[in-house]
């Protein structure tokens, strides 16, 4: 079986999956693990693996997803406690006095956070500050959860081209040259970004100002009603749990594991470990029964995100591992595969993504690569997309006389707006499992958003003279 049809089998399984998503065809970790197992058995019964080739494979997947899924299952209960126990009430009334019916103060609020709090450059651990600080805003304001994320999304892609975050690393590497190098290269791009991103937020307080959102608008009036029913049924649960004198202990633990995270010693699931037995322990006592009931309030949502975590583990095992002529897995995070090596399905359809665009474009090919890089952010990986992809790319601009950098600038930056919007990145999973939102919706509100605004910063590159 060639490397191009393998390739071709790979954007057939993509495109399978996106189209099951957006027609609500079936949840996410079942397509997630159905089509890339039809894949694999295509690819058995076409000689080009074995059984326990797919194996490893998908075994090397779960290394790459496991730790997510502890992050997001401990995640979710920490939150769900500091929840039950009032924690954010208080802070949702304070600001709520700050911002008053200011719906684009909200949405500006969220850039802030989410700009300030990406600046270790870890996209799960942003997102567990964000989303749950700001959801229950966006609730009481009737704003909806997709402008939450989409207004995070655009600014943690901006913050992600710090030279410690991973995608500016990876494309230094491929250079050659060192992250912080690069990074001053695209500095003036990031700093536009950042700028683009607050103005975006703007944009999308005043989308939602004027759809009706806000403590007194038209949606606060339409669905008082409702909402008024079910504040009085959870009444009863959330007064038995809520515990208002130990706020400040909440919220000095709740700092204690965001600071843990950005010290970045310990693996990023360990923190809320640690932080569900603490706050379980300091606010519901010694007493099993207890804990049990406040596990299982929020178990559904920890199950059904962990569940998808784990389709990933499938789907990133078969498409993105390459195999070694000693039948060990070879991760995507090599550049260069041995010779003998069969390349990963992703590299196969990077090489056919490549192939096509010199022929007609040549010396356009920064630009052509970075008008592309949001619809390809969705079919690759951050380690396939820049050890894969990348070099390859470099390679065939260089037969044009296209620079590497210029290149490598239109992927970095243009990728980056789009890298929280792709399936293939798990911690977009983890941030439309807190906000209780599918991953379709959160594409569909978001695409064209990201699309446009990767294209307004290449051309202010183009502008300035960096590319």
């Amino acid at each position: 079986m060639s490397n191009t049809l393998v390739g071709i089998l790979g954007l057939l399984t993509i495109v399978a999956i996106v189209v099951t998503l957006f027609k609500s065809k079936t949840q996410p970790a079942i397509a997630f693990i159905v089509w890339p197992s039809i894949l694999a058995l295509i690819l058995v019964l076409g000689g080009r693996h074995s059984f326990d080739n797919i194996a490893a494979m998908i075994k090397a997947g779960f290394n790459s997803t496991g730790p997510t899924a502890a992050l997001f299952v401990f995640s979710v209960l920490y939150f769900g406690i500091m929840t039950d126990a009032g924690m954010f009430d208080v802070i949702i009334g304070k600001l709520m006095k700050l911002v008053g019916d200011n719906v684009m103060g909200v949405a500006l609020v969220t850039c802030i956070i989410a700009l300030v709090g990406h600046l270790d450059g870890g996209g799960a651990s942003t997102f567990c500050i964000v989303v749950p600080a700001m959801l229950p805003v966006y609730k009481r304001m009737h704003m909806r959860p997709t402008t939450l994320l989409r207004i995070a999304v655009l600014s943690m892609g901006v913050l992600n081209l710090m030279p410690w975050a991973g995608p500016t690393m990876r494309a230094a590497s491929v250079l050659g040259i060192e992250a912080g190098q690069l990074w001053k290269t695209i500095l003036p791009i990031q700093i536009f970004g950042i700028v683009l991103a607050l103005a975006h937020a703007a944009f999308a307080g005043w989308q939602e100002k004027r759809r009706g959102a806000g403590l007194h608008g038209k949606l606060a009036e339409t669905e008082g009603t409702v909402e008024l029913q079910e504040t009085a049924e959870e009444a009863a649960v959330e007064n038995e749990l809520a515990r208002p004198k130990l706020f400040l202990f909440n919220v000095l633990l709740t700092v204690a594991i965001i600071a843990m995270l950005i010290w970045d010693v310990f693996p990023s699931y360990f923190p809320f470990m640690v932080g569900v037995a603490v706050a379980l322990f300091v606010n519901y006592g010694f007493t099993a029964k207890m804990h049990k009931k406040i596990i299982n309030l929020h178990a559904g949502p920890a199950l059904m995100m962990c569940s998808t975590l784990m389709g990933a583990a499938v789907l990133m095992g078969i498409l993105t591992s390459s195999m070694g002529a000693d039948g060990k897995v070879i991760s995507a995070k090599v550049m260069e595969l041995p010779e003998d090596a069969l390349p990963s399905v992703v590299r196969c359809l990077a090489n056919i993504v490549a192939g096509f665009l010199p022929e007609a474009l040549g010396k356009a090919l920064p630009l052509v690569i970075g008008v592309l890089s949001v619809p390809l952010a969705l079919a690759f990986d951050t380690d396939s997309y820049f050890y894969g992809m990348l070099p390859v790319v470099i390679g065939i601009g260089q037969a044009f006389g296209v620079n590497a950098l210029p290149i490598a600038v239109a992927m970095v930056v243009c990728r980056n707006c789009a890298t929280f919007i792709s399936p293939m990145v798990p911690a977009t999973l983890l941030g439309i499992g807190l906000a209780d939102i599918d991953i379709k919706d959160h594409i569909k509100a978001s695409f064209m958003y990201v699309w446009v605004f990767s294209i307004l910063c290449m051309l202010f590159a183009v502008v300035v003279g960096i590319m």
